[in-house]
């Protein structure tokens, strides 16, 4: 079994609605990602001898998270007051992307591993959050 891994990054806003720290109110990250993918080696073709092709892994990621994530409001789809902020965002054509959970770097750590999983085989998702924290997601 081999492992590979490509990094991303994207810059996006959220807030933890209810968090008695400082994060409860609008901020920003600059956020680091990190994809792992495993698997055997492919066995022919202009692809042999690898686990994916990068650049196969980078068009799925950017696709289904990066392009969605990246200079957007993020916001958990059940809580009232984010959504009340996500709704005059979108009056002003600003761009935003809905969460089924809190936008914690856990929460988003495990959205990216399930929506990337019907495309590719995910073995962890690395979120840094800033430079000194970051999250980690694999099934056991």
């Amino acid at each position: 079994m081999f492992k590979i891994a490509k990094e991303f990054q994207f810059d996006a806003c959220h807030m933890l609605d209810g968090h008695n720290h400082k994060c409860h109110n609008l901020h920003g990250h600059t956020y680091r990602l990190i994809v792992e993918i495993s698997g055997e080696l492919i066995c022919s073709g202009s692809s042999a001898d690898m686990v994916m092709d990068y650049a196969d892994l980078k068009t799925i990621v950017k696709q289904h998270i990066i392009d969605r994530l990246d200079h957007a409001y993020l916001y958990h789809q059940n809580n009232t007051n984010e959504c009340h902020l996500a709704s005059l965002l979108q009056e002003m054509q600003r761009k935003i992307f809905a969460f089924p959970c809190r936008t914690t770097a856990e929460g988003m750590s495990k959205y990216i591993f399930d929506c990337l999983s019907q495309y590719i085989p995910v073995s962890k998702i690395t979120l840094w959050e800033t430079p000194t924290s970051y999250c980690e997601y694999q099934r056991s």
